[in-house]
């Protein structure tokens, strides 16, 4: 994802990103202010037919973060010790889950293992990590997401978890040579992977079984949301180009699809136009850019959107005001543990934003 190399570098800056999933006040759309609401997959009888034309709406959404995931349910254990091979190649043997440390960019980590009945596991997080279950819990990164090696260690962990979309890397080595087993994941998330993330994690704590199962429920809910998505969006799909942007010191790019907007893009019956001029890897948001591409509508993080000065400061970026997107003011803010994780709950995260793009009411 956008959050391998790219972010690492970026993550140096004295910017506050990711934080907290604080929830903007919504502009207007074409009648009114438009706040999604997070869902459970459902049924709804609202059809294309039945909802307004989206080209016509205006404005900014906001899709509310969503609640804490649902365990999965029967009695899973842990079956310990668990032999695994991490994504570098590295052979880890994990003997002890009773203080789990997840550390990644979108808090999926953390969000999976709580859908696997692990919550009283986790001792620690990053300011991605904004579960309920967990706010109470010490943040172990600084500026962003630079990791606080001292910090990890106080929380003495059994189980370090990353995919190294937080850094730096030497302090993964630090834990390694302080005798802590580090696991590995893949950072690249899409809907096509999202049982194998789960998988993934779930091997790792000596949970396979439970993760199985929280793989096909989490596929079936992504199934639903898609077939009620496909009842809300025209025949002819809205354009959309992911931007992300970090406070006013010229972190802003477009996001092409092997970053996962791809994923999310098209799992809510859009078009990633980013990608379809070409632009399949992070790009710099120059105003050239934007007109090549220039979309129906936005896609951007809520934290990132709020640290650039709410929707006059993403209008403020040059290009952004002359593309159609821009005229309309037309743009959606997913919160940033939310809007590219492919996690256990993938089929909400698709709802809710479809809700945001179409005018879907509840």
């Amino acid at each position: 994802m956008f959050y391998r190399v790219f972010h690492w570098n970026f993550l140096r800056l004295p910017l506050a990103l990711m934080a907290s999933v604080a929830l903007l006040a919504s502009c207007a759309t074409s009648h009114s202010p438009d706040t999604a609401q997070s869902s459970s997959p459902s049924d709804s009888t609202a059809s294309s037919a039945s909802l307004p034309d989206p080209r016509t709406l205006t404005g900014l959404s906001v899709v509310e973060s969503l609640g804490d995931p649902t365990p999965i349910s029967g009695t899973f254990t842990p079956r310990l010790p668990a032999s695994i091979t991490d994504v570098q190649g590295n052979a880890v043997t994990v003997t002890d889950t009773s203080r789990i440390l997840p550390l990644d960019l979108t808090g999926n980590i953390s969000r999976t293992l709580i859908a696997l009945g692990l919550t009283d596991s986790i001792v620690g997080r990053t300011v991605s990590s904004t579960e309920t279950a967990l706010e109470k819990l010490p943040v172990v990164t600084e500026n962003g997401h630079s990791i606080n090696v001292e910090a990890a260690l106080a929380l003495h962990p059994t189980l370090v978890l990353t995919d190294l979309s937080v850094g730096p890397v030497e302090a993964f080595d630090h834990m390694r040579a302080s005798g802590i087993p580090v696991v590995v994941l893949d950072s690249k998330h899409s809907l096509s992977t999202v049982e194998a993330s789960i998988q993934a994690i779930g091997d790792a704590v000596g949970m396979g079984e439970a993760a199985q199962a929280l793989g096909k429920r989490t596929r079936a809910e992504v199934d639903k949301a898609q077939a009620q998505i496909a009842q809300w969006a025209p025949k002819n799909p809205l354009n959309i180009a992911f931007l992300y942007v970090r406070g006013t010191a010229g972190v802003f790019f477009i996001l092409g699809s092997e970053e996962g907007t791809s994923s999310l893009i098209e799992g809510v019956g859009a078009k990633d136009i980013a990608t379809a001029n070409g632009i399949t890897s992070t790009t710099p948001a120059s105003a050239e850019a934007l007109l090549k591409v220039n979309p129906d509508v936005y896609f951007t993080m809520s934290g990132g959107l709020e640290s650039t000065g709410g929707l006059d400061g993403l209008l403020s970026h040059p290009g952004v005001s002359d593309t159609s997107a821009g005229q309309k003011q037309r743009v959606i803010a997913i919160p940033d543990g939310m809007s590219l994780s492919f996690g256990p709950q993938t089929g909400e995260v698709l709802l809710a934003v479809a809700r945001a793009l179409y005018g879907v009411q509840e």
